[in-house]
């Protein structure tokens, strides 16, 4: 009876102490939240006259936060050899802080004192620090008739997970050494810790191997001339990065893609392919088919190079071997695998990706570094070294990972790949198709675990791929014009959902809570706006929409602190000189009414967005292409629509043409399915849609899927009015 008292006062007193905790952050409106809060009333005015003290081993954190400061107060703290006296207190004293990565930041009225076990929490605290401040302390640019307050806190803090990374591919796109800095920047603003960086793929090699000269000088560059696209990064460039990110407290762990998607490498050097023949490094996204050839020699003598050459320039514990996607056809038919195979007693082809995996695990072992690799190479034959494996597709694949004795990082594609869009509203960026949208909130929603030192799960990844790019030149600059459109896309995709990504892997389940971290988020949008970070603005929120008497009234509110908001209610979409929104809206018909969050004229949201219902269709399945007055030509013509990220995956499916309403008679004939130009299927039909609600369906073979390509549609269609037909496509997959 006692213990189950005990018990019961133990989880009130703790419930007291999270809702204090959480309370606390969302009025400071911290990222991530902070595990321990104690708000005291008051605040300390920063000024010019204040002192720094820290030891040696704090001077380039100490470095960072003067430089902070005075970028945007023009306070110069001068150094304190007193570290009583001093002003501001940074100290490393793993006895009092005992968590890795770890921080305590006390601000009263007289001083600020930041205790940290490790450089990475010294780090970890200044953020904190600054995040007290108004958000235009991160401008770099002197804010004059400014006023500097921190309110009186202390704060305890440190990460729940050891791992908080992201993935930047540079590889399909090369982005240039400034924008790398300043993404580990955004990075460690909001305490993430490991920067995967994809610097092989296909589509180019991005790091400079000195023994293979050419693996820069031909697999680091598309195209030709003035259609010429690529770069790479010296060995300079990358210690530039390391340094960096080392003060930032972000390990930059390199990935050096094998024994697939490496077409840049055989371009350089075809010896390196099982049949030698010499292609050219693609300027459109697309997996090759040919891999590092594990029968000759040669090969193992290559990875063993530029491996030697990989780990000497990255400090990092950890090498990134990639694994993932490949396709064994060229195995299968080598003579020299087929050799291998025979001598290692192997019967699957497939296994020899194994194979070649322990080979390289036990070479980095005697380096003292960790192979990571996507969960393929935990799937493709035994791994007996203990390797990290990015679970990509399934959350629940960690399982695997826990019985064959490796460890786990999550990086589903469901939830934490940033190239794909927040939402299906039409105006979204291009990008990622071949998954649905993930809004912010099924980003910050990730399933995690909390962490212990047996965890097999070791934290979260978000990725961002750059393949879009390379599907065409929309997205691409104009050099002449010296544009950054590149960097901006990169980061309308990232930000905000890299800040949830964030919050997910530093806090524990019990103190993450999506309403919270909303609302902590809305201050923080003036903070990336301050550090030249462009961001996704997100669309008003909807407070409350009552339907009555045939009306519809909204009442709405800004996610974004100080922005307008700004309507229609004629179906139109807002600019920058539509209604501003002082009050309740009502209209005839909720797809009427559209609005923006408005952060300045040139910088708004995608409206609030109401798809169409399309309940009375769902035995069609989902919803593809609509076709409206003049979508389809008066007479015989082809229409063309994009499937993209509809038909995912091969198998059977159903693609069926709903005629809606409308006096003109449409009839159907042959449709064609393509892969970007390469035509796939044929279905020869001739059908009439007459009436309403009239169906015509075509079942399709899918056998050649690829991610990451896009999926078209043509059918001949032959119609008698186009100014007055509508319809819908949609499709269902059967098996």
């Amino acid at each position: 009876m006692k213990r189950t008292f005990r018990a019961t006062i133990l989880i009130a007193t703790l419930s007291i102490v999270l809702a204090c905790a959480s309370a606390a952050a969302q009025a400071l409106s911290i990222i991530p939240q902070p595990a321990q809060i104690e708000q005291r009333g008051g605040t300390l005015k920063l000024t010019a006259a204040m002192s720094m003290a820290y030891s040696a081993e704090c001077a380039r954190q100490a470095q960072y936060l003067r430089e902070a400061i005075f970028g945007a107060t023009g306070f110069y703290w001068k150094e304190s050899n007193k570290k009583n006296r001093a002003d501001v207190v940074l100290e490393i004293d793993a006895n009092q802080v005992a968590a890795a990565e770890g921080y305590r930041l006390t601000v009263d009225g007289k001083r600020v004192v930041i205790t940290a076990h490790d450089n990475g929490g010294l780090f970890y605290g200044i953020q904190t620090f600054l995040q007290l401040l108004p958000p235009a302390i991160h401008s770099g640019k002197l804010q004059a008739h400014a006023e500097w307050s921190v309110p009186q806190v202390t704060i305890s803090d440190a990460p729940n997970h050891p791992w908080r990374g992201m993935m930047l591919d540079v590889a399909r796109y090369f982005f240039d050494k400034e924008f790398v800095k300043h993404y580990i920047d955004m990075m460690a603003m909001y305490k993430m810790n490991k920067l995967q960086f994809h610097l092989i793929d296909d589509s180019g090699w991005r790091l400079e191997i000195k023994k293979y000269p050419r693996l820069t000088e031909v697999g680091a560059w598309a195209g030709k001339d003035q259609n010429r696209l690529g770069g790479y990064y010296s060995q300079e460039d990358i210690r530039e990065i390391i340094d960096y990110a080392a003060v930032r407290g972000v390990e930059v762990i390199p990935e050096i893609e094998f024994p697939a998607h490496m077409l840049s490498a055989v371009v350089a050097y075809p010896w390196l392919s099982c049949t030698g023949e010499q292609h050219e490094v693609p300027r459109q996204h697309f997996i090759s088919r040919d891999l590092l050839c594990v029968g000759k020699e040669s090969s193992f003598e290559f990875l063993a190079d530029v491996l030697e050459e990989t780990v000497n320039l990255f400090p990092s514990n950890y090498i990134n071997i990639g694994g993932d996607e490949a396709v064994y056809d060229r195995w299968q038919e080598c003579p020299l695998c087929k050799k291998v195979m025979e001598r290692e007693g192997i019967t699957k082809v497939s296994d020899l990706q194994g194979y070649l995996t322990n080979v390289v695990a036990d070479m980095m072992k005697r380096k003292g570094k960790t192979v990571v690799g996507w969960e393929e190479i935990i799937m493709r034959g035994k791994v007996s070294q203990q390797v990290v494996a990015m679970i990509w597709h399934d959350v629940k694949d960690s399982i695997q990972a826990a019985q064959a004795g490796h460890k786990a990082v999550l990086a589903p594609a469901t939830n934490l790949y940033l190239d794909f869009p927040e939402s299906r509203t039409p105006g979204e960026l291009k990008a990622a198709t071949w998954m649905p949208p993930i809004s912010l909130e099924k980003c910050y929603s990730m399933p995690i675990n909390d962490y212990s030192p047996s965890s097999t799960v070791l934290g979260v990844q978000g990725c961002f791929w750059s393949d879009q790019f390379i599907h065409g030149t929309i997205l691409q600059e104009l050099p002449q014009l010296n544009e950054d459109r590149s960097e901006r896309y990169a980061e309308y995709l990232s930000f905000p959902r890299l800040l949830a990504v964030a919050e997910l892997g530093w806090c524990s389940n019990a103190t993450r809570d999506w309403k919270s971290f909303k609302q902590r988020l809305s201050s923080h949008y003036a903070r990336l706006d301050h550090k030249d970070c462009n961001y996704r603005v997100p669309e008003p929120d909807i407070v409350e929409m009552t339907e009555a008497d045939g009306k519809v009234r909204f009442q709405l509110a800004s996610p974004v602190d100080g922005a307008t908001i700004r309507y229609t209610t004629d179906g139109s979409y807002p600019h920058s000189h539509s209604a501003v929104y002082n009050a309740p809206v009502t209209v005839d018909r909720k797809e009427d009414f559209r609005a923006i969050t408005e952060v300045s004229s040139r910088h708004y949201s995608l409206p609030i967005y109401f798809a169409p219902d399309f309940s009375a269709y769902k035995q069609y399945g989902e919803f593809v292409a609509e076709w409206k007055p003049n979508t389809l030509a008066s007479g015989k013509s082809i229409w063309r629509f994009e499937a993209t990220g509809k038909m995912v995956g091969n198998g059977t499916y159903d693609l069926t043409f709903v005629r809606t309403r409308g006096t003109g008679k449409v009839t159907l004939g042959k449709l064609s399915q393509y892969k970007r130009s390469e035509l796939l299927t044929e279905v020869s039909m001739q059908s009439p849609l007459n009436g309403e609600n009239a169906a015509v369906t075509y079942r399709i073979e899918q056998t050649a899927f690829e991610a990451g390509l896009p999926f078209y549609i043509e059918v001949e269609t032959e119609c008698s009015d186009a100014l007055d037909t509508y319809g819908y496509v949609f499709v269902k997959k059967i098996e």
